[in-house]
């Protein structure tokens, strides 16, 4: 009986421990003084929190068809191994996701922890990279360099929630011995402890640290629903709070339906209904199991946890990413009543074959979209699991990522004990857990409820949004010109924006702002925006704004060039944080181990060493070189600078190599004066950047030296 998986509460009394130890994250500096000094604590982190969008996340909704219409929602990032927490190619690392949150102005973070030892031992497709005895690992290169880089200062304005390791201890509960689930692996987790050793660490180290906010994972009520699962998984909850230095004040709340597609409410029928003299429990469907959705279930389980020990005032989430069940299938009223079986398959809104199935399930729809404190005891609906990214593969597929092949990912496979011997209802031709799934993203788009603008079930949508307004220029080069404007509105959201350049459509974006390159240098343009929904209705136009691109200010004559978007939002901190990337225009590869890119800086006052790091690429922190130099000619704004090269690679003709994340600390933290500084400018999306110099071998080929 397993899957995957604005009442103000009382005040919580927590105890809060300090950080005993920052360890060493993918920086050249030693470590980071002093602590944060965070905000005071709040009984519910999600309220009045603007929640970080993850670009990354958000870049792939946007690019598929209608995935605008939720591409800006806020999602919890997954840290699902070692090297998630430095970054992959394609994904940024931890800290990287943090700096990108700052600068969104975003003032509460969502983070999965989940790497626990013999992870999943009930589900092969999110197996883990750690083996069963490996705690020792995972503190030490796990939980440790996360709790170092969620306590750095330059984070301390973030509320920081914690999921903490989703399908674990509900797998002690009901998958380690004596049942149609049970699997060996589960009952080694069982005898070895790490299970609870490993989330007692976990609670403990972050708990310790003032903005952070832990979530224990609760399964669901189609896992922990029956009367022989509940109180005992309460009590399971306990005991892992309590070990390894962990009290329940380190635990904040829970959270249910991780990545399930348990419905959040079944309006056409309850648990106490009957027909024809049997009870609603004793259908096929419900199981004897004493909830029939997601809401009820998590209300009840909060009581019963605080009868174990728990704080009174502990909150509870759901995520609702995938429980929308709309679509022609969703029922509109309650069943036929010739029996109990005909009556719940009729009324229920969840159209799963069986409560048990869990991956990649067809038919399944977005939720309730991310909202604060919408029923009593619930902190906040939210997108733990990010909708389009599957939940495991449905053949066998290698990878490095210790994700194996599970049967309940194949839609032919005719199932086991945990799903009653149904087939799985899996989608087809499913990747790897975690990575980007299209054909899954649109039938959650299909089948989303509440509807998306236009979709199923919702009324015809025939209003346009109000016209963008305020269209400015933020930054412009010789090629480019990057614009922002603010938003509009309509009846039920804008989706995206269309950006005009002398009356044709030369891009879109979801955000309010856009870079436009490839222009000519010293010429004239007029640019329009317009705004658009779900259902296609397009805005009027803006204003025109008139923009004249810069003189040429290149002394170079070579194919590359380089391109910066700022990512510090504070001129005056302790480090300086920028995004690179190298365009090649030319027509033919260059030897990226001949390239350096040079960005000139002044220190001010302070120490004259310094630290430089690479917080994430593209083409992986491990090709970048980085460092700072004396320059040979000082001049204003310009004594030093930061120079950045290759390890080895080429670049493509018309390639770039991707976003690179840097940043500079003096060896005594002191502040920096960025204002004046020769190469800094303020557009936060990728521009030419004329005043950072490109150099191939010594020849400067892009931008003006100073």
């Amino acid at each position: 009986m397993r899957s995957r998986g604005t009442t103000p509460h009382a005040p919580r009394r927590r105890a809060v421990a300090a950080l005993s130890a920052l360890v060493m994250g993918a920086s050249l500096a030693i470590a980071l003084p002093g602590q944060a000094t965070a905000a005071a604590r709040v009984d519910n982190p999600y309220a009045g929190a603007t929640a970080y969008v993850n670009p990354d996340w958000s870049a792939r909704a946007a690019a598929e068809p209608g995935g605008g219409a939720i591409a800006d929602e806020p999602s919890f990032v997954w840290m699902d191994r070692i090297a998630a927490i430095g970054g992959t190619p394609g994904a940024r690392g931890l800290r990287a996701h943090l700096d990108t949150a700052v600068s969104q102005g975003a003032d509460l973070f969502q983070v999965v922890i989940y790497n626990l030892p013999g992870r999943d031992c009930a589900a092969l497709a999110s197996n883990g990279e750690l083996g069963p005895t490996e705690l020792g690992r995972y503190k030490s290169d796990y939980i440790d360099p996360i709790a170092a880089i969620l306590g750095d200062p330059a984070y301390a304005s973030l509320r920081i929630v914690t999921l903490i390791e989703p399908d674990s201890l509900p797998n002690l509960v009901t998958n380690a011995g004596g049942t149609a689930g049970s699997t060996p692996e589960c009952a080694t987790m069982k005898a070895n402890g790490n299970y609870e050793k490993g989330i007692g660490y976990a609670l403990h180290t972050l708990g310790a640290l003032p903005n952070v906010y832990n979530y224990v994972d609760a399964a669901h009520h189609g896992w922990l629903g029956w009367d022989s699962n509940f109180v005992p998984a309460a009590e399971q909850f306990k005991k892992a709070a309590t070990v390894e230095g962990a009290s329940v004040a380190d635990v904040h709340g829970f959270i249910v339906n991780t990545a399930n597609y348990s419905a959040l409410k079944e309006p056409h029928f309850k648990v106490t209904d009957s027909v024809n003299g049997t009870t609603v429990r004793q259908s096929s469907w419900v199981d004897w199991n004493y909830y029939v959705d997601e809401l009820t279930f998590a209300q009840a389980l909060r009581t019963e946890l605080v009868r174990q020990g728990f704080a009174p005032g502990i909150g509870m989430l759901i995520d609702t990413a995938r429980n929308g069940w709309g679509g022609p299938s969703r029922p509109t009223g309650p069943g036929p009543t010739t029996s109990v079986d005909a009556f719940v398959d009729g009324s229920r809104t969840d159209r799963r074959i069986h409560a048990g199935n869990w991956c990649n399930q067809s038919g399944a729809g977005v939720g309730e979209r991310p909202t604060t404190a919408p029923e009593p005891g619930i902190d906040a609906y939210v997108w733990a699991k990010p909708p389009g990214e599957s939940d495991g593969s449905s053949k066998p597929v290698d990878n490095d990522e210790g994700k194996g092949f599970d049967r309940m990912c194949d839609p032919t496979y005719t199932g086991n004990g945990r799903n009653g011997f149904n087939l799985t209802g899996a989608l087809p031709d499913s990747p790897v857990a975690g990575h980007w799934f299209s054909s899954q993203f649109q039938e959650l788009l299909r089948n989303a409820n509440p509807p998306l603008d236009g979709g199923n079930g919702g009324e015809q949508d025939t209003q346009a949004p109000t016209a963008p307004t305020a269209l400015r220029t933020t930054a412009k080069s010789s090629t480019s010109v990057t614009l922002a404007w603010t938003a509009s509105t309509d009846n039920r959201a804008v989706t995206g924006y269309d950006i005009l350049r002398g009356g044709a459509v030369v891009g879109s974006t979801a955000s309010t702002t856009f870079t436009d390159t490839g222009l000519s240098a010293s010429t004239a343009y007029s640019y329009t925006v317009r705004a658009k929904d779900a259902a296609g209705n397009i805005s009027a136009a803006s204003a025109a704004l008139p923009v004249t691109t810069e003189a040429g200010g290149s002394t170079g004559t070579g194919a590359l060039k380089v391109q910066y978007r700022n990512t510090d939002s504070s001129p005056t901190d302790n480090q300086i944080r920028m995004s690179l990337q190298l365009v090649n225009t030319g027509t033919s590869a260059v030897d990226l181990s001949t390239v350096k890119a040079r960005y000139w800086f002044t220190p001010e006052a302070g120490a004259s060493t310094f630290a430089t790091s690479c917080d994430w690429a593209v083409l992986g922190c491990g090709n970048v070189t980085h460092g700072v130099r004396t320059a040979s000619a000082p001049a204003p704004g310009a004594s030093h600078y930061l120079e950045a090269g290759f390890g080895s690679g080429t670049l493509a003709a018309g390639a770039s190599t991707g976003e690179i994340q840097l940043r500079i600390n003096k060896s005594d933290w002191s502040s920096f004066q960025e204002a004046d500084d020769y190469s800094r400018a303020t557009n936060t999306a990728f521009a030419d950047a004329t005043r950072i110099g490109v150099y191939v071998g010594s020849t400067l080929t892009w931008g003006t030296a100073p």
